[in-house]
């Protein structure tokens, strides 16, 4: 394994000499960390674009980074084939056949040929099987597919729901939520959502917003019914029906319910849901690469996918804690249509917030396109790494130019405009201009050879192939039917009105939830506490809400809290007025005004005696799960500290190596100089000696610009013996040894920082697995009972005469 595997760096490839035109020695070791200043990556077809953000993606996914990938082409899905064994039989089902007959081959015989072409290819750029190994073992890949089901299937119910308080809290990102989300769905059918002058944006975006303030989720059914019979008599200062008629509403509600009619329209409601945090992980807390292919949409259907994603990540992200570290990233191919410079499609908006905030929450953004003057260059100033190839026109040039102009100028470095301009003339394939905010000008960069086999857009059916019992996930099977709980006393008999009890008996009814009856209500005892649970040592002060019910018999003990099941409703839910409906019957204890005190004070005890908050806890970092959290977000948490220790530390390596370095180079600078002048003044011909430093790294790690080409060339293989001198042999002599002395004294450094690397990795792999389950019971002052009482539950009574759960 390579040393600077494990070290939060992306190995993309070597600096080039565009002189000799051939790359460095020298490698290209990106922090990743510099990615939550977002990347750009520019060039024309057959620049080698395509490469180098598979480089970007293959080296954040060793470094367990996850990755959304929107792929517009249909190419990213390339991401998958990886060969570890580089064997022919492994290439041969992804071969491009075209390509095999215009060579006058046979797929078999094309496949030997790019399996010995990609075998060699690696190998050159000191890559091999096992690191494709490390890659499929690191993160796992996944394309999913929108709107079909060739690869795994998104569904879209869910795209309307309540965003996170982090959103709702925000007004302008709650505006900004909105509106797009508004602009998306009408785009879809083929209506101009303009936000000021459009009636039907606006009436969407008020529904939208309504739902969402008073705390409702709205799919698409619900929104069609919602345009209907909106909740609202006013839009402004003038009323519903003078500024929207009943009549014009039902017609757009027509429209959007053909859209939700259509076959076609049905796949976008299967799968499993777009969820963000299941996008980049998997069950188990595993890094994924989901790549999201939209090739097979029309323009439209893109338009509607992407800002619905972009608006979901934005709302992901701004749950997320702050880090300086990179924790996810995103990446999206062809731009083109999604930032443009003056036109503002839906896309545009989440797209700009997501480059403005992104570095706060560690959340990397990269874009690639061909066409650099269809991008919204103010946006762009929000980028901090370039990647510039061969472009096509002098248009793209100039454009690129101001922008890097701008860029540099902006933050006081020194700007050539003509140097820049010629460079990037004679950029040759996999050639590009780096351009970063961390480093003061631009180096010349020639891409890796990608691990991943580009064999060009996947079809359907390839994709198909690859997802063929490898899908994430599913949508989940529907719950089956509950039956009806029978109270003891009832016999089974029901009748249409109420049970006469008692008015100091507490009565509460459940909300139906089903869309229409016959309803049965059911009568159970249902308590309410607040829980508050604290630990001052781990720095726990939660509470809970608890809400359970449970049977009500006419046994010798008429409650038993032991077998209390969770209510997934709130408090505040709770009606005083029930629908039409039959009821059964009750028992005689629930009757008893006095049993709901005794039933009150069992139901605290039994809080007290079995409620705990069960949390998890790395102590090799502090960090302490939150009460519900789950193993795998936990894990995902820990992991991230983890990095950003590993940051840390890394950090704390260069500040201690680059002054060691930085002395000893110039000694030996200097030394080579004595030894120049003895060998001058003999005026005898000397051999060089040439000390060789194999490893790259520490220079690379330390900063390139802290290290000479030539220091690294020569600073860690063993000493080449000189030639014996003659004349003033002693002084050339004495000078060879000084220098060979501090040589030494370089390669013991490379020696050291190797060793002290390693320990870092190695402390931080072996501290990553130690968790620890605490238990964390609440005091009885700290249990609040907020309500003990009668509940009725309404079920649905079918017409086979079957009952389901109707609240």
């Amino acid at each position: 394994m390579n040393d600077y595997e494990k070290l939060g760096v992306f190995y993309l490839g070597r600096y080039y000499d565009p002189e000799l035109k051939q790359g460095k020695k020298e490698l290209v070791l990106l922090e990743s960390k510099t990615l939550v200043t977002h990347g750009l990556v520019v060039g024309m077809t057959g620049s080698g674009k395509t490469g180098l953000c598979f480089d970007i993606i293959e080296e954040a996914a060793i470094d367990g980074i996850p990755a959304i990938l929107i792929d517009p082409k249909g190419d990213l899905g390339n991401l998958m084939l990886t060969f570890p064994g580089l064997q022919p039989a492994d290439f041969e089902p992804w071969v491009n056949e075209e390509d095999a007959r215009k060579q006058g081959v046979s797929t078999t015989e094309f496949a030997a040929r790019e399996a010995d072409k990609w075998r060699k290819g690696l190998a050159a750029w000191d890559q091999d099987g096992q690191r494709i190994a490390r890659l499929r073992e690191a993160c796992e890949f996944a394309i999913y597919t929108p709107g079909s089901s060739t690869g795994a299937p998104l569904s879209l119910l869910s795209s309307f729901a309540k965003p996170p308080p982090e959103i709702l809290e925000d007004m302008e990102l709650l505006s900004d939520r909105v509106g797009s989300t508004a602009a998306g769905l009408l785009g879809l059918v083929g209506v101009d959502a303009d936000p000021v002058n459009s009636r039907e944006s606006i009436l969407i975006c008020n529904l939208l917003q309504n739902a969402w303030a008073g705390g409702r989720d709205l799919d698409l059914a619900g929104l069609i019914q919602e345009i209907q019979q909106p909740p609202m008599t006013k839009l402004g200062v003038l009323d519903l029906e003078s500024f929207y008629p009943a009549k014009d509403r039902f017609t757009l509600a027509m429209r959007l319910n053909n859209l939700l009619a259509s076959p076609n329209f049905a796949a976008w409601m299967q799968g499993e849901p777009l969820d963000i945090s299941r996008l980049l992980y998997t069950a188990e807390g595993k890094p994924r690469v989901a790549i999201l292919s939209i090739a097979h949409l029309g323009d439209s259907e893109r338009m509607f996918f992407v800002t619905l994603l972009l608006n979901q990540m934005l709302g992901w992200m701004r749950a997320q804690s702050g880090t300086n570290s990179l924790r996810a990233l995103l990446y999206m191919d062809e731009i083109f249509g999604y930032f443009p410079p003056v036109a503002n499609p839906p896309s545009k908006k989440p797209l700009l917030s997501l480059l403005k905030q992104g570095r706060a929450f560690g959340m990397g953004v990269v874009l690639a396109t061909q066409n650099p003057v269809d991008l919204d260059y103010k946006g762009l100033a929000n980028i901090g790494t370039w990647f510039i190839g061969r472009l096509q026109t002098d248009r793209d040039k100039a454009r690129v130019i101001d922008g890097l102009e701008g860029a540099m100028l902006g933050r006081g470095a020194a700007f050539d405009r003509g140097a820049v301009e010629r460079t990037l003339a004679g950029l040759g394939s996999r050639v590009f201009l780096l351009h970063s905010v961390h480093d003061e000008g631009y180096d010349l960069i020639e891409s890796r050879w990608a691990m991943s086999y580009l064999r060009g857009p996947l079809n359907r059916a390839q994709i198909k192939s690859l997802m063929s019992g490898a899908r994430p996930g599913t949508a989940p099977a529907p719950a089956p039917a509950a039956p009806v709980p029978r109270a003891s006393s009832d016999s089974g008999g029901r009748t249409a009105s109420r049970p006469v009890l008692p008015p100091e008996v507490p009565q509460f009814f459940a909300p139906a939830r089903a869309n229409r009856g016959p309803f049965v209500y059911v009568p159970r005892l249902l308590g309410a506490a607040l829980v508050r649970y604290s630990d001052a040592k781990l720095k726990v002060d939660t509470q809970q809400e608890v809400v359970t019910i449970t049977d009500i018999t006419d046994g010798p003990v008429p409650v038993d809290w032991a077998a209390a099941e969770e209510l997934a409703l709130e408090i505040r839910d709770l009606e005083k007025t029930p629908v039409e409906a039959e009821y059964s019957a009750c028992v005689p204890a629930a009757s008893q005004v006095k049993n709901y005190d005794k039933w009150s004070k069992e139901f605290a005890a039994w809080i007290y005696s079995s409620r705990t908050v069960s949390l998890q806890k790395c102590p090799a970092t502090g960090l302490v799960s939150g009460p519900g959290e789950d193993q795998r977000d936990f894990m995902i948490r820990v992991q991230q500290e983890l990095r950003e220790q590993r940051d840390a530390l890394s950090e704390k390596l260069r500040l201690k190596y680059a002054p060691k370095l930085a002395t000893l180079q110039e000694r030996i600078r200097r030394a080579q100089a004595a030894r120049e002048r003895e060998a001058s003044q003999a005026r005898r011909a000397k051999m060089d000696t040439v000390v060789s430093f194999g490893s790259t790294l520490l220079g690379a790690f330390l900063g390139r610009k802290a290290v000479s080409a030539g220091t690294l060339g020569r600073a860690a293989s063993t000493v080449r013996s000189a030639g014996r001198s003659m004349g003033q042999a002693g002084d050339v002599e004495r000078a060879e040894e000084t220098i060979e002395a501090l040589e030494k004294q370089l390669a013991d450094l490379d020696a050291q920082f190797h060793e002290e690397a390693a320990a870092v990795v190695a402390a931080l792999d072996a501290r990553s697995s130690e968790i620890e389950t605490i238990d964390v019971h609440p005091k009885k002052t700290d249990i609040q009972i907020r309500l003990v009482a009668l509940v009725w539950l309404p079920y649905q009574q079918k017409p086979d005469g079957t009952t389901a759960p109707a609240y």
